[in-house]
């Protein structure tokens, strides 16, 4: 996974990782609990579970780096999100991302929601999935890198319970990413739109601190206004990661996420995600 793969990991993981699929689906009919899963929002929620930087298969807060032609990244993760008074367990998260040409990679991420994790009987089963190609528009021989990533959205069971009369459960992202690299730093960050005006951004930053070891830190917002009620739904989240290479072609990471400014009912609480990557080289498959 080289130097620039898998520690520049923590680059996604604080914000991809551990905001994102607490898909831990659905409220449930009739749950009295005011907390809500970020997946029982329509919002855009800040997305995968993969922490491998330009590796990641589609993940909106996202580098600009790609997976090489003929090789494919494999994450395997778990995630806990934890809101005000409900819990909930993803596990398996699988993410995968496979480079087709130079300047193009495509990519798959499918959490099974194991339930509520407090006793409340929630579903579980699929949660929101995501299918992505991502497209190198500036490579490495700019000081700035830049990329862009058409998503599909299939919203899981507990984010089509807030959908309107007549509204598909599909939703379509174009996110646009950048980064910056200095020595052993880089700063990235991405923004975008999904369908029925759900909006997001995030940027953040990775520092190799060791060969070893890479840390970063991210914010990511998501937002929308409810063209019904004219309610503003906002998502703001403050995520850290760490991430350790185990051998050339495999790590492991541990992130953490903590929304502020954020209404129980938007997906406020705090996120813990943990998993390993291994990187298949097109030598190895072939």
């Amino acid at each position: 996974m080289s130097r620039g793969l898998l520690p520049a990991t923590a680059g996604a993981a604080l914000g991809l990782s551990v905001a994102g699929h607490a898909d831990a689906q659905g409220r449930g009919n009739g749950n009295p609990h005011k907390s809500s899963p970020p997946s029982s929002s329509v919002l855009p929620n800040p997305a995968t579970t993969s922490p491998t930087g330009g590796a990641s298969p589609l993940a909106w807060l996202d580098d600009a780096t790609l997976v090489a032609p003929g090789s494919m990244l494999v994450t395997v993760s778990a995630m806990r999100w934890s809101g005000a008074d409900l819990s909930e367990v993803d596990v398996p998260v699988v993410d995968a991302a496979m480079g087709l040409a130079p300047r193009f990679q495509i990519g798959a991420s499918v959490p099974r929601v194991a339930g509520g994790a407090d006793g409340t009987g929630q579903a579980g089963g699929i949660g929101t999935s995501y299918f992505s190609g991502k497209i190198a528009v500036l490579t490495s021989e700019h000081r700035v890198r830049m990329a862009v990533s058409p998503m599909l959205e299939v919203l899981g069971e507990g984010a089509v319970q807030a959908l309107g009369p007549g509204q598909s459960r599909t939703q379509v992202g174009v996110p646009v990413s950048a980064e910056i690299r200095q020595g052993t730093a880089r700063i990235f960050a991405s923004t975008g739109v999904f369908s029925r005006g759900r909006w997001f951004a995030g940027g953040g930053a990775g520092v190799q601190a060791t060969p070893a070891v890479g840390l970063s830190l991210a914010f990511t917002r998501s937002w929308a206004s409810d063209s019904t009620s004219g309610v503003l739904r906002d998502r703001q989240e403050v995520s850290g990661g760490a991430s350790y290479l185990v051998r050339p072609q495999m790590g492991v990471y541990l992130a953490i996420g903590r929304t502020i400014g954020t209404l129980d009912e938007n997906g406020a609480g705090t996120t813990i995600s943990g998993g390993v990557s291994v990187l298949f080289s097109a030598r190895a498959i072939k």
